[in-house]
């Protein structure tokens, strides 16, 4: 007895209808129920098979269940939901290089490199979405073999023909084809026997077995075999054709199963999610973005089942559900951001997530089934890489995204944040003029950070002020010069720390690396009498504590090489101090320049004011490669240091640098603590060494 059919409360009847309820019945007879319009939603949602039988299987069971009872509603949520995933629905990329450039060049000043890169990755999808799908005919009938020919062709197809599965291998061998359509019965080699050797040798290529001989017995043999459709004779164009398109869809999407999930990492503020925005749009692809700062319940990336009340799917596949398409671009923003707890750890999500070879079939706890994500291109963004599992960087490829230099930040901000800023202010050119001087004095004045948000707020600070002060003085223009700029936002929040105005003994300059940019820091030291202590403050981390002690260890083994008293340490303690004490101090770079700054303590040899040092130092004295060198460049730019010591691991980094970064500074590379010592502390030395 079907439910569809059946008003719920009523029993079925074979007496005839009373004649005082004739408006009731019609209305039952006209109106469908809202069972009829789910079972319609049903067969019209064109749903996989597997969903299908599940979406069936749920009408039913909410059949039995009374409306008012909560499991009607906790079911009629789930097929809605069902219903409402874009479960064939895809975006066709718009693969156009030139338009794709423009749209990145339009958005983003900078960030060649991280552009060429994109541009590259769209370049090869756009190959690949050139490849002309190819099918290999297997018939030993000739009219046949002509007539299938004719057909795939005029779909746009590469076809070849065989007359049986010897000749089928050979042409295999030769190129690989990514459909074969084959007769079972043939002379030589027939088409199991085949089906076994594609099976063997070419796992990807799908196979669909046609034969005028069609039994069960046949069609489970071949299916058995690895054959993934199965027709018999005389052909049903219409099905064969449909199954060659699906097949060489799924080969297609095989294809694209092992492209890129790009990491975008980086400062704050230095274009990372608006870059993901600009390749959505590049692609004409739908874009959701999913923050993950703070998550620590796996649940809400996954959803919860459904036995739990008030389950609600996972944010992937709402985000999925809202673009509206299955391949859109997911920017999975600030991972590094994400926790774990006793709820569980959201990065191991991401790893079935991320992985090309599960996300076919992403599991969701509340639904319970499996959705295709294999389609969609993922895009991470992080501020400290370090912080991911292994596995998961492993399945991310990295684009780094650096400082903005100064010349970067003015451009940026002429053409693009003043007028933003403007018109989002009710201002315009016609009412103020900021000048060039008044936008550098912001940039080196009031902000200090490596991306452009500080820059941003101090703009949009500024335009309120003038917008208050354009209607005071009834609307007269307005001209922003740097005395203006600073009257208006106060006095400069920061002072760029500059190189010493003299060179001093037991003084030094690092460069350093940190999440707002590069630095410079001083290292100062000092000796007294004491009782063989090394005093370290500043608050410093244990790497750099360590390093300090490595540099007195090292200079204490190699004292007469530098013509310093071997017992030296004896009766002394030496104090290592790094100004800033509240902020806290770590890595390794500093290390050079602690030795440097003690080589000048020991020796009374001052070290040049206009050298800054970075590099790790090992026990043997040797001076090894650190990271962050275009910003540790750009940092010694703006001190005023005209002379850099780097070691020689760090060159493949000077060779690829804009000739922005470097200019103006002559580096010094050094492979040992010696070449560094002799280059600083020779006061008549000269920076003759450039990139």
């Amino acid at each position: 007895m079907g439910w569809f059919n059946i008003r719920k409360g009523a029993a079925p009847s074979t007496e005839p209808q009373e004649e005082k309820e004739p408006e009731r019945l019609q209305k039952e007879t006209t109106t469908p129920t809202e069972r009829e319009l789910l079972r319609e939603r049903l067969e019209a949602a064109e749903l996989p098979d597997e969903i299908y039988e599940a979406a069936h299987a749920e009408c039913e069971r909410i059949a039995s269940v009374a409306p008012s009872s909560p499991e009607y509603a906790i079911g009629l949520n789930y097929l809605e939901f069902l219903f409402s995933l874009p479960w064939n629905i895809t975006t066709k990329d718009d693969l156009d290089i030139v338009r794709a450039e423009n749209v990145l060049n339009a958005r983003h000043f900078g960030l060649q490199r991280v552009k060429d890169r994109i541009l590259e990755f769209l370049a090869v999808k756009n190959l690949r979405g050139k490849h002309t799908s190819s099918i290999l005919l297997v018939d030993d009938e000739a009219i046949a073999r002509e007539n299938l020919s004719i057909v795939f062709e005029n779909d746009g197809y590469n076809v070849r023909a065989v007359g049986n599965g010897l000749e089928a291998v050979a042409a295999m061998e030769k190129e690989v084809a990514d459909v074969i359509v084959s007769d079972l019965k043939m002379d030589g080699m027939d088409g199991l026997e085949l089906l076994k050797v594609v099976r063997k040798r070419w796992p990807d290529t799908k196979v669909i077995m046609l034969t005028g001989y069609a039994t069960v017995k046949t069609a489970v043999d071949a299916m058995r075999q690895g054959a993934d459709q199965y027709l018999g004779k005389p052909v049903n164009l219409t099905k064969l054709r449909s199954y060659v398109a699906e097949m060489l869809e799924q080969s297609v999407l095989a294809r694209q199963l092992h492209g890129p999930v790009l990491c975008f990492t980086g400062p704050p503020g230095t274009g990372k999610t608006s870059i993901g925005k600009a390749i959505a749009e590049a692609l004409g692809r739908k874009f959701f973005r999913l923050s993950l700062a703070g998550l620590r319940d796996e649940a809400e990336l996954r959803g919860h089942r459904r036995t739990y009340v008030g389950a609600m799917p996972g944010r992937i596949l709402q985000g999925v559900q809202k673009a509206g398409a299955r391949n859109p671009v997911i920017m999975l923003d600030e991972m590094d951001k994400a926790g774990q707890d006793f709820h569980g750890d959201a990065t191991a999500v991401l790893l079935e997530l991320l992985d090309p070879e599960q996300n076919a079939a992403f599991g969701d706890h509340y639904m319970g089934l499996p959705f295709d994500l294999s389609g969609a291109l993922f895009i991470c963004t992080t501020n400290a890489l370090e912080r991911f599992p292994a596995p998961l960087r492993d399945r991310m490829e990295v684009i780094e995204f650096s400082s903005y230099t100064r010349q970067e930040k003015f451009e940026i901000a002429t053409r693009y944040l003043v007028p933003e800023q403007l018109k989002l202010h009710g201002l315009d050119d016609q009412l103020v003029n900021v000048e060039p001087d008044a936008i550098t004095s912001i940039i080196m004045q009031y902000t200090r950070e490596a991306g452009l948000r500080g820059l941003r707020k101090q703009l949009a600070s500024l335009c309120r002020k003038l917008a208050r002060q354009a209607l005071s003085e009834g609307g007269s223009q307005l001209t922003v010069d740097a005395a203006m700029a600073e009257k208006l936002l106060g006095a400069p929040p920061f002072a760029s720390t500059m190189a010493q105005s003299e060179a001093k003994v037991g003084l030094a300059t690092s460069l350093v690396w940190t999440e707002n940019g590069g630095e410079i820091i001083f290292v100062e030291t000092a000796r007294m009498q004491g009782s063989k202590q090394l005093i370290l403050t500043g608050s410093l981390g244990e790497v750099l504590r360590e390093s300090a002690q490595t540099a007195l260890s090292y200079i204490r083994s190699h004292a007469q090489k530098f013509g310093i008293e071997p017992d030296f340490f004896e009766s002394s303690d030496i104090h290592v101090h790094i100004p800033a004490g509240a902020v806290t101090k770590e890595g390794p770079s500093a290390g050079g320049a602690i030795t440097l700054a003690l080589l000048s303590l020991l020796t009374g040899k001052p070290v040049r004011r206009d050298v800054a040092l970075t590099g790790e130092l090992s026990l043997l004295g040797e001076i090894l490669p650190v990271g962050g060198i275009r910003e540790k460049l750009m940092a010694a730019q703006q001190a005023g240091i005209s002379s850099v010591i780097l070691p020689k691991g760090c060159a493949s980094s000077l060779a690829s640098m804009d000739d922005e970064i470097v200019q103006d500074l002559h580096i010094h590379l050094v492979s040992t603590m010696e070449e560094a010592a002799e280059f600083a502390l020779d006061a008549m030395a000269t920076p003759n060494c450039s990139v």
